[in-house]
C-alpha cells in the first residue's frame, strides 16, 4: 500500500490538472533577505537617482535642524553656541504655561485662523473641481483651470501688494466710491476684519492649484456608473451625492488629516507682511510670535521651546485623525 500511495502521489504531481500545477516554484529567501534587497535597489535604481536630490534636501533642511531644537532647554545665547550655553530643564516651557499674555494671544488667533480656513478655505478647491469637471466644453474647461492656478505662482508679497491696491484707504474701490460720492469702506488696517481678509487672500491664492488633485481623482471615476445611474432615473444631484462624493471621500479625508498636522502653521509671509496697519493684538499667530519674540527679541530658548510644542501637537492631531480615519474604514495616511 505504501508503494502504491507513493505512485499514485508522483502522478498527481505530474498531472497538468493538480492543484499545484502551473504555479512557480519560487526559490526559498535567504535568512537575513539581502539578497532580494540589493536585487531591488539594483531593479530601482534609477529611480533612487531621481529621488536622491529630494531626499538630501529634505534630510538637509528638515531633519538635521532638528537637532538644533535642544536649545529649547537651554538659556540659548548665540555667540555661546550650544555647547556653553547654560541649561534651565523645562524653564522654557513653564515661561509659556504661566499665563504670558502675548503667546496665549497668539494662541489664541492661531486656532480661530486654523478653524476658519479649515472650513472656509479647504472645501474650496473641491467645489471648483466638481464645477470644472461639470464643464461640457474641453477648451472652456482648460482656460479657466489655467486663470484659476496663475494666483499660485505669485509669491505673498505681490498678493499683498494687490489687495491693498484694490482694497486699501486709497485703493481702486474707495476711489470708485469716492468719484460716485459713496461712503467708503477701511478693510485695509481694520483689526476685526483682518482674519476675513487672510481668508479671502488664501482662497484667491491657492483655492485653484488645489483643484489639481481632486481632478485627477474625479478622472478616475467610472463613467459607466454615471450613464446607469442616468438611466434609473438619477438626476445630477443624486449622482453627486452617491457617485461622485463617495469616490473622493477616501482622498478627501486624507488631505484633511494633512492639513491637520499643519494647522498651527497659517501663513507666516502672509501675516508678517500686513501685521503693521492692524496691530499685533489682532494679527499675532504662532509663526509671527517665534519670530517676533525668538529671533527679535533674543528669547531664542523659549521660541524653540513653543516650535516643539508646536511640532508635537502637529504630530498628535495627525495621529489622532488617523486612527479616526481608521474607525470609518478609510485608509488614512499609514495603515495600521
Amino acid at each position: 500500500m505504501n508503494a502504491l500511495e507513493t505512485i499514485h502521489r508522483r502522478r498527481r504531481q505530474r498531472s497538468p490538472n493538480a492543484p499545484d500545477a502551473g504555479r512557480e516554484r519560487r526559490p526559498a529567501p535567504s535568512a537575513g533577505g539581502a539578497p532580494g534587497v540589493v536585487r531591488r535597489l539594483s531593479r530601482d535604481r534609477l529611480l533612487l537617482l531621481l529621488g536622491l536630490p529630494g531626499a538630501l534636501v529634505l534630510v538637509g533642511f528638515h531633519y538635521l535642524p532638528m537637532l538644533g531644537s535642544v536649545i529649547a532647554f537651554q538659556d540659548y545665547q548665540p555667540y555661546l553656541g550650544i555647547g556653553d550655553s547654560q541649561w534651565v530643564g523645562v524653564e522654557n516651557f513653564s515661561f509659556l504655561t504661566d499665563g504670558n499674555p502675548e503667546f496665549w494671544n497668539a494662541m489664541v488667533n492661531t486656532l480661530q485662523l486654523t478653524l476658519i480656513q479649515t472650513i472656509l478655505v479647504f472645501p474650496v478647491p473641491l467645489a471648483l473641481a466638481l464645477l470644472l469637471n461639470s464643464l461640457a466644453g474641453e477648451r472652456l474647461k482648460r482656460l479657466l483651470q489655467s486663470v484659476l492656478y496663475l494666483p499660485h505662482f505669485l509669491s505673498w508679497v505681490i498678493v499683498v501688494a494687490i489687495f491693498q491696491q484694490m482694497l486699501g484707504n486709497a485703493g481702486t474701490l474707495n476711489t470708485f466710491l469716492v468719484r460716485n460720492d459713496l461712503p467708503t469702506v477701511e478693510i485695509i488696517g481694520t483689526p476685526e476684519l483682518f482674519m476675513t481678509l487672510i481668508t479671502a487672500q488664501s482662497i484667491w491664492k491657492d483655492a485653484g492649484w488645489g483643484t489639481i488633485i481632486f481632478l485627477a481623482a474625479l478622472s478616475r471615476v467610472d463613467e459607466e456608473q454615471y450613464e446607469a445611474a442616468a438611466i434609473d432615473g438619477a438626476n445630477g444631484w443624486h449622482r453627486l451625492i452617491h457617485i461622485t462624493l463617495p469616490s473622493l471621500r477616501g482622498l478627501f479625508i486624507l488631505l484633511l488629516i494633512l492639513r491637520l498636522g499643519n494647522s498651527l502653521s497659517v501663513g507666516f509671509e502672509q501675516i508678517i507682511l500686513q501685521q503693521g496697519p492692524v496691530g499685533l493684538e489682532a494679527s499675532e499667530v504662532l509663526d509671527t510670535w517665534l519670530y517676533n519674540y525668538g529671533i527679535l527679541g533674543g528669547g531664542w530658548g523659549v521660541s524653540a521651546a513653543a516650535g516643539l510644542v508646536k511640532g508635537l501637537v502637529g504630530v498628535l492631531l495627525v495621529i489622532g485623525a488617523n486612527r479616526l480615519a481608521h474607525a470609518f474604514g478609510e485608509r488614512g495616511v499609514y495603515q495600521k
